[in-house]
């Protein structure tokens, strides 16, 4: 089970290794796409070596998401307090981005494990932006302060044009995700996966971690939501937050682990389709093999111990000529045999498929995702 970092590798990546050569004039210019639609462009120039360029650009917001110039609410507040004066924000950004991040390299700490911290801080500028609403709606929980908001529906944007929603509230916030997939083998993975997600909050040892519910229908919680919204073919997933998931360094792992748990779930329902095709495939190959070891010797006719000559039959002859005198050759019956159990085992698997498939016992590990957020 994998619970997805909060940082970019290659953007990470690439930070460290332009820090490690700032003697050398090197210039660079990256554009790459990471999941959920969120697109990254760095650019250095050999004029200033020493000032990095980032740009982001956010999934589509739907009409119910507060943005402002182009931006979720609080997220300007929220990059100026991750990174201080490192790091600068440029106004207007560049085209076709929501962001833009001027990085001065010479102004980075000396201290290598705090240099290499804040680098990490850097390559998650998606969970600062994109988890600044979530993250000023937990603050005043974790702190019980009554939010201006309270009792009032939130959308907060994690897809191309789709949201999850909160309903912030003095002792407890409940976020509701409404969950969509296009392909239709998706659908019936991920409404499994679902299933399989709620019922391992039940297990013993995870008493503290959010409660956790899966309905087909709109929960009460989004009455007043856009109809839009409520367009979920995967059912919708109800997760309630209470001050102990806020406290300290947890706020962290919360605000990460809520803003991706579509990509979580997406993520393990394309690898379970993987699992249960590679099991297909062995189990196609394996029927074969079988098939294969059925079929009758080219030679026509064969010597007994006694030096009798006899020809083979197929099972069509055999069944002909079952009383005329012509010996039998005993491996025909057996190779009728092979033949019916291998088309028996293949009907046996085909039903196993399409019932509740073996591959979805791996989905008892999500335990792993509620201790992230217990």
């Amino acid at each position: 089970m994998i619970l997805l970092q909060s940082h970019s590798r290659f953007l990470l990546q690439t930070l460290l290794n332009r820090v490690h050569s700032l003697d050398k004039a090197v210039e660079l210019d990256y554009n790459w796409v990471e999941f959920d639609d969120v697109r990254f462009h760095i650019q250095v120039s050999l004029k200033n070596s020493h000032v990095l360029l980032l740009s982001v650009s956010l999934p589509s917001p739907p009409a119910e998401a507060i943005f402002f110039n182009g931006l979720p609410f609080g997220a300007i507040e929220a990059i100026k307090a991750a990174y201080g004066v490192v790091v600068q924000i440029l106004d207007p950004p560049k085209d076709g981005f929501n962001l833009t991040l001027k990085l001065n390299m010479s102004k980075l700490p000396p201290d290598e494990e705090y240099r290499h911290a804040l680098l990490v801080k850097i390559a998650s500028v998606r969970e600062v932006v994109l988890g600044a609403p979530l993250r000023v709606i937990l603050k005043k929980l974790g702190s019980r302060v009554v939010a201006p908001n309270k009792d009032r529906l939130v959308a907060i944007v994690h897809r191309p044009n789709e949201s999850f929603f909160l309903v912030p509230q003095v002792e407890k916030v409940t976020v509701v995700y409404p969950m969509r997939f296009t392909d239709s083998i998706d659908i019936v993975l991920a409404t499994s996966f679902l299933q399989e997600f709620v019922e391992a909050r039940r297990t013993a040892g995870l008493n503290s971690a959010p409660s956790c519910l899966w309905s087909p229908s709109p929960p009460p919680e989004l009455e007043g939501a856009p109809a839009e919204a409520l367009l979920a073919n995967a059912g919708f997933v109800t997760f309630v937050i209470f001050p102990r998931h806020v406290e300290g360094k947890k706020l962290d792992h919360t605000v990460w682990s809520l803003s991706t748990f579509h990509a979580y779930v997406s993520y393990h329902v394309k690898c379970s389709e993987g699992f249960m095709h590679t099991r297909m495939r062995r189990r196609v190959e394996s029927l074969i093999q079988a098939l294969d070891r059925a079929k009758p010797n080219v030679e026509n006719s064969k010597k007994t111990a006694q030096s009798r000559s006899f020809k083979r039959l197929s099972l069509n002859e055999a069944r002909t000529n079952s009383k005329s005198e012509a010996p039998v050759d005993s491996c025909v019956e057996f190779d009728a045999h092979v033949i019916y159990n291998v088309r028996l085992s293949f009907q046996r698997f085909i039903r196993g498929c399409n019932g509740r498939m073996e591959c979805l016992f791996q989905f008892i590990l999500s335990k792993q995702y509620y201790v992230e957020l217990d």
